[in-house]
């Protein structure tokens, strides 16, 4: 299976999940990448160059438009939580679906991209996204999903695929895996929350707490097997998208987080 993959490339996590994903195609995963593509220029990030020629070393395309600076040549702004989104942000996106027609490919992934693709992407191509929650979970960026996990002191949470279309992060889930975020290992943690005052507390106050760091990295060891399983089931033929119903991977994942063997 062909797939095309979108990223800013700025964050460790983007880097890390190509790098990962990577590995497993070098170990058997019957996924090719035709492509990925990224909304920053070359030279514009130290990170994003950094993916760009991992790829590179891989043999993979590279197409690299920059996003914030078609929005300033647009004479654009960015919009605020809950505005409609601007009529650049249409325009970039009849951009990138012209750069990825140039390349064979059955599916997209979103993985770090950061942006929210609009009609002119995703009526044309299919994409998932990932999401850092279970389907019935909370919505927004990870970090706001760890606070409102806090908040309502979930005893669970999960990573999601999603098929990509205009309700953001509400689009049709495709597969899940489920992990605890309340158990022995972390009792001191959630014990430590009481008369924290959390509910008053500003995002910046939870993320310098140790239960938000325990929270997140249970999730980060777990979206790069997340994501590979997610492909091979849909290279293999077992997983259509969109499925009558999302796919649970939590078993699969966790025996690739527990496992010592190489991919």
């Amino acid at each position: 299976m062909k797939i095309a993959w979108l990223t800013t490339g700025r964050g460790p996590g983007s880097y890390g999940a190509l790098e990962y994903s990577l590995k497993a195609i070098d170990a058997g995963l019957p996924v090719e990448i035709a492509v990925v593509y990224v909304n920053r220029d070359r030279g514009e990030s130290e990170a994003t160059d950094r993916l760009i020629a991992m790829a590179e070393r891989h043999g993979i395309a590279v197409e690299a438009h920059s996003s914030v600076r078609f929005r300033k040549a647009a004479g654009g702004r960015l919009g605020k939580a809950g505005e409609p989104l601007q009529p650049w942000r249409f325009d970039y996106d009849r951009q990138v679906a012209s750069a990825l027609a140039k390349y064979d490919f059955a599916l997209g992934v979103m993985f770090g991209y950061m942006l929210i693709a609009t009609e002119p992407l995703f009526s044309r191509y299919t994409f998932i996204n990932d999401h850092p929650a279970l389907p019935d979970g909370p919505i927004g960026t990870y970090q706001e999903v760890i606070a409102e996990l806090m908040r309502t002191q979930s005893l669970d949470s999960g990573c999601m695929m999603n098929l990509v279309t205009g309700d953001v992060d509400r689009g049709p889930a495709v597969s899940f895996c489920r992990f605890a975020i309340q158990d022995s290992a972390n009792e001191a943690a959630w014990d430590s929350l009481s008369g924290s005052g959390i509910d008053a507390a500003s995002l910046d106050e939870i993320m310098g707490m140790p239960l938000y760091s325990d929270i997140r990295a249970r999730g980060v060891a777990r979206e790069r097997p997340f994501l590979v399983e997610t492909l091979r089931v849909v290279a293999e033929g077992k997983l259509a998208i969109p499925p009558s119903e999302p796919l649970d991977l939590t078993e699969a994942v966790e025996r690739a987080v527990h496992s010592t063997r190489p991919l």
